[in-house]
């Protein structure tokens, strides 16, 4: 490109940074996983208990998580979280919580579960049909990315982008944040872990849970070692996917709230000047 052509690089310009199937897949996966999140506690709290193995039940030493309630010599009642065998008072939030004279027993509180009542069935339901419409709309976004480079351009590193890494993560830790026409080597890396190992590992964890699927595909359990170790896989991979969101969220606001959100809805970002090298 010639000089005469080359774009003006001392100011700020917006170009189109986010596809159209960028675009809608994001928000179908805010909706997806906005009911995921909370039918899956609902269903959680049917058992409020993780293991490790096929086994499952008061009898098996292999749980690793439980919230449940005990009773205190005085008659109170409190809620226990035991982790690894290490028990925390979590009365209010875990174990035991509800209203001032209306507290129940169950693992996460009312205000965290859909519905807020204790409702298996319905939980089952609605966390099924969202889990098939995060297949569907994964089997788009990656097919969109392959046609479109999105996938190669912005999501896998190269190995430029890890030699960057130690002053990404430097610029981040004093809040520097820039804005570029491409993803940097942190979003990369987040993004890549999101999208390609988490995403597809609650998905088939899920699917292990099933019985259908264990007669259909009865390696898929074994890959896993057992139904009681899928669920608690499945449990990680979500608190996993809700720290990702919580920072994801935390970045949006910190880097700029408005250009983040503009380039999400209508794909255009502002973008800084660029050096020749940076480009």
């Amino acid at each position: 490109m010639s000089e005469a052509l080359r774009p003006e690089t001392t100011a700020s310009q917006v170009i189109k940074r986010q596809s159209i199937w960028t675009r809608l897949t994001h928000w179908v996966w805010v909706i997806c996983l906005f009911f995921l999140l909370l039918t899956g506690l609902q269903i959680f709290n049917a058992h409020p208990r993780l293991y490790v193995g096929q086994e499952s039940g008061f009898e098996f030493p292999n749980s690793i998580l439980s919230m449940n309630a005990i009773r205190n010599p005085d008659g109170s009642i409190s809620g226990i979280t035991t982790i690894f065998g290490q028990r925390f008072d979590t009365t209010g939030v875990f174990g035991y919580s509800g209203p001032e004279g209306q507290e129940r027993v169950r693992g996460f509180p009312a205000w965290a579960t859909i519905p807020s009542y204790q409702d298996l069935a319905t939980g089952r339901v609605v966390h099924l049909f969202f889990g098939w419409v995060l297949v569907g709309t994964m089997f788009v976004w990656f097919l969109a990315s392959l046609v479109n480079g999105h996938l190669r351009r912005d999501i896998i590193p190269t190995a430029k982008d890890i030699r960057s890494l130690p002053s990404d993560v430097a610029a981040h830790a004093r809040l520097k944040f820039h804005h570029r026409r491409h993803y940097n080597v942190l979003q990369k890396l987040s993004y890549a872990i999101v999208l390609l190992i988490l995403f597809p590992l609650i998905v088939l964890t899920g699917l292990s849970m099933s019985p259908g699927m264990n007669a259909a595909w009865p390696w898929l359990i074994e890959i896993f070692g057992g139904r009681q170790t899928a669920r608690t896989i499945h449990f990680i991979t979500m608190a996993l996917l809700v720290t990702f969101f919580v920072i994801h969220i935390a970045m949006v606001v910190l880097a700029g709230p408005l250009n983040t959100m503009r380039s999400m809805i209508t794909g255009k970002y502002r973008i800084e000047p660029e050096t020749e090298g940076e480009k």
